[in-house]
């Protein structure tokens, strides 16, 4: 059993996180920055602290974990929020420092907006061009981590996809139908619905990252996603049918984004075989 911190651990994909690594045996600490209404798993030790702080101790956590999972992030719906890039810099101190304390495997959460524009399947070498604050900021700090750890530290960095799930705690289009359910509507307006997109639960992404962790010979950037492509009209109508939310989409309504692709998700290649390989089957192609 090891000793793993989680950041951002009351965000929308932390209590996930935090439930697949006590289940794989660890022993976590789950760390807040202030303790609110987000249930999390009762068997992990709970911190609260700001540790993007300047005066942030690590010792709060007590002795130097094996491995941290940062997932700690300001904005992370507001893709164009200052927070982005006024932060960069105390994320990138929180790790370094880790490190150098002897924490041996860190696993941190990108997103594939780091990549940009892109058409097709994302590999982990597919050229960055990020279009948003978000994306500019979770890509300089990829790019620059590995080349300030040391050797004694390895690095996964987990680049995720189009989440749903836990959908009363996202910000995504899935919240949006709820709460349009909620308020008695029928109709929701919608676009044409044929992109592609790569969508993932947020309790598989949660046992993804929990077996990241455990797999300190996979470094570097890592797509944890469901690698299928699926049209967001196909996405959101089975979500409406699950949910029995009673709405009608009224395709056309708004057009298509211009920088939307028409088609991303994600390679899982990787992914797939660090699952099959914790599960002991053979991995899916």
């Amino acid at each position: 059993m090891s000793r793993v911190v989680v950041t951002g651990a009351a965000g929308y994909i932390g209590p996930h996180v935090v439930t697949g690594l006590l289940d794989r045996g660890h022993d976590v600490v789950a760390t807040v920055r202030r303790r609110g209404t987000v249930e999390l798993d009762p068997r992990a030790a709970i911190v609260e602290a700001d540790i993007l702080a300047d005066d942030f101790d690590t010792s709060a956590w007590g002795p130097v974990p094996d491995a941290v999972v940062h997932l700690a992030w300001k904005d992370g719906f507001r893709h164009n929020s200052p927070a982005h890039m006024s932060q960069l810099s105390s994320h990138f101190r929180l790790l370094t420092t880790l490190a150098e304390k002897g924490v041996a495997r860190i696993v941190a959460l990108g997103t594939m907006h780091e990549v940009g524009y892109w058409e097709g399947a994302i590999e982990a070498d597919t050229p960055t061009s990020p279009l948003s604050q978000y994306g500019i900021a979770k890509d300089a700090l990829r790019r620059a981590l590995p080349l300030a750890l040391p050797e004694s530290a390895s690095l996964a960095w987990v680049r995720a996809y189009y989440i749903f799930g836990d959908d009363r705690r996202s910000e995504s289009i899935f919240r949006k139908l709820l709460d349009a359910a909620d308020q008695g509507r029928t109709e929701f307006p919608f676009t044409s619905g044929r992109n592609l997109y790569d969508f993932i639960p947020v309790d598989e992404l949660g046992r993804q990252i929990a077996a990241l962790t455990d797999a300190e010979d996979v470094v570097g950037t890592v797509n944890c996603c469901s690698g299928t492509p699926i049209s967001l009209a196909a996405q959101v109508e089975d979500f409406i049918a699950a949910h029995d939310l009673g709405l009608t989409l009224q395709y056309g309504a708004f057009p298509d984004r211009a920088y939307d692709s028409p088609g991303v998700w994600g390679d899982a290649t990787v992914i797939r075989e660090v699952m099959a390989r914790d599960e002991g089957t053979t991995p899916v192609q």
